[in-house]
């Protein structure tokens, strides 16, 4: 028999590791632990490494409900808030802050808050029910069952591992890499579901390399080209769905889906492009650009008939999302048949029940929760209250100089994701006040939307701020630091913010997006 000989360090991981140490000690000396327990292994220093943090909750929570006590006294100190506005105001405020100060699910708060103000008397409880019967919740509950039928059928898998095959360099697998990662903005509707496409991608090409700092550079670059490349297309986040339905309750204007792929895959191309380059430029040295790779070639085989029909009901529904002026059939609709045709028993990509759990139900319950805290807003009058004191103070609604105001937008929307990591709670939450915004200084509604949704789009200065990016940072014991993505971040978003105002003097000039 072969003996093993564990030490105590192979156990010295926490609080399972001070009880399993304290047994031993009873064990080993019975009587003698409780009588003198300060020479249990167990109370050494180890046990001062991993003190009990039995009321480190009440710590957390100091921040918030201090902020939420002087949210609620401040809603009541304004004489110019109308009464009926009192009760939203303090909803908004309550979700701001639990998104803002607190590890909750964002669709957690969201709901919370909207049951705060139905018990408040700010909002009707139908006006809930039916914000979950909204087209767009129908719409990304298609749209996630398409991206359940893409990643099953292996589309986007089959089409990454193609072309990056056939690269030379570093660089060429890098400019590659990029302009593979785009399109993925139609066919996978969330940046999650893209990252996890792209793992198994990012697996197979750094095990051939072997080289820290290139995996660390491909690393930031898959998830930045999924969140810049995510404006390309209208399905390419919850987040652009929820501000476009805000836009109509508030404007009672909606862009298109083909105005959406018009105004943005231009300018998603270019910022992917120029993230690519800067990721380059930042991270890797002309000589690693210039190493040769070798990769296994993958055998040219025949699409299955999975993937066959997963790429002709795919190929039908965008052709009727550019075409909805033509026939009438909106996009939530398309969506839906094309999700009952991915799902059809014995012919289908995957089974109903599969669909159903590719479906991310935890945002569809944020995004009707935030349509009713948005409505309420909207309803009572305290958005338009709000944007007038706030953008009053600052001057802005007095300003006549376009640049200003452009660059002040995009600057607030830039900035978003440092105080309001989740992407959703930030269309919610800054889409209402913005569009308000627009009214008062008489500036067109789709322009500002369109501005602000671009810069909100941009969520890289910390891993928190993105799904995408936590999930790449944690790839086999991490690949990038935090200080590696605050680097990045320093660099693109005066850039990003440089390429939104070329734009908006050049292409969507061109194209009718003026403010």
């Amino acid at each position: 028999m072969t003996k093993v000989s564990v030490s105590r360090a192979t156990f010295s991981n926490g609080a399972n590791s001070t009880n399993f140490w304290r047994r031993f000690d009873q064990v080993r000396s019975p009587g003698t632990a409780s009588k003198d327990r300060s020479n249990s292994i167990a109370d050494r220093p180890i046990a001062r490494l991993f003190p009990r943090r039995r009321f480190r909750w009440v710590i957390d929570a100091i921040l918030p409900l201090t902020m939420i006590m002087i949210a609620g006294i401040a809603v009541h100190l304004p004489v110019s808030l109308p009464d009926p506005a009192r009760p939203a105001v303090f909803a908004f405020l309550l979700a701001v802050i639990l998104w803002s100060t607190t590890s909750i699910a964002a669709d957690y708060v969201a709901l919370l808050t909207v049951m705060t103000l139905i018990l408040l008397g700010g909002s009707s409880q139908e006006k809930l029910f039916d914000a979950l019967a909204s087209d767009v919740v129908w719409l990304m509950i298609g749209a996630f069952v398409l991206g359940g039928a893409v990643q099953k059928a292996g589309l986007a898998v089959r089409l990454t591992q193609l072309v990056i095959s056939k690269v030379r360099t570093v660089r060429g697998m890098f400019w590659l890499l990029t302009i593979v990662l785009i399109p993925l903005s139609f066919l996978v509707p969330s940046t999650s579901g893209r990252a996890a496409v792209m793992i198994p991608v990012f697996r197979s090409i750094t095990s051939a390399i072997r080289d820290h700092r290139i995996t660390r550079a491909i690393a930031l670059l898959t998830p930045t080209i999924i969140l810049v490349s995510t404006i390309v297309a209208m399905v390419g986040a919850g987040s652009h769905l929820i501000a476009n339905d805000l836009l109509y309750q508030i404007t009672n204007q909606r862009i298109s889906f083909t105005q959406w792929a018009i105004y943005g895959l231009p300018f998603g191309v270019v910022a992917s492009l120029v993230s690519c380059w800067v990721i380059m430029r930042l991270f890797l040295d002309e000589n690693r650009l210039r190493t040769k790779l070798q990769f296994p070639q993958v055998k040219s085989q025949p699409l299955s008939r999975p993937e066959w029909f997963t790429l002709v009901v795919v190929g039908v529904m965008i052709g009727l999302w550019l075409t909805e002026d033509w026939h009438g059939l909106k996009i939530a609709t398309v969506t839906m048949v094309g999700a009952l045709v991915l799902t059809l028993p014995g012919q289908g990509v995957l089974k109903w029940k599969e669909g159903v759990k590719a479906v991310s139900w935890n945002l569809v319950i944020f995004v009707g929760a935030a349509f009713v805290l948005g409505q309420s807003l909207i309803d009572s009058g305290a958005a338009q209250w709000a944007i007038d004191q706030l953008f009053a103070v600052s001057g802005l609604t007095s300003s006549e100089s376009q640049p200003l105001i452009l660059i002040s937008i995009g600057l607030i929307a830039l900035t978003s994701h440092l105080y309001m990591t989740s992407h959703t709670a930030r269309a919610a939450a800054l889409v209402p006040a913005i569009l308000y915004l627009a009214n008062s200084l008489q500036l067109n509604p789709v322009t500002v939307l369109f501005l602000s949704t671009v810069g909100m789009d941009y969520c890289l200065t910390f891993p928190v701020s993105s799904k995408a990016l936590l999930m790449f940072q944690g790839i086999d014991g991490g690949t990038y630091k935090p200080t590696d993505l605050l680097r990045l971040s320093a660099v693109l978003m005066p850039v990003h913010l440089g390429l939104m105002v070329l734009f908006y003097y050049t292409y969507w000039h061109w194209v009718g997006l003026t403010l």
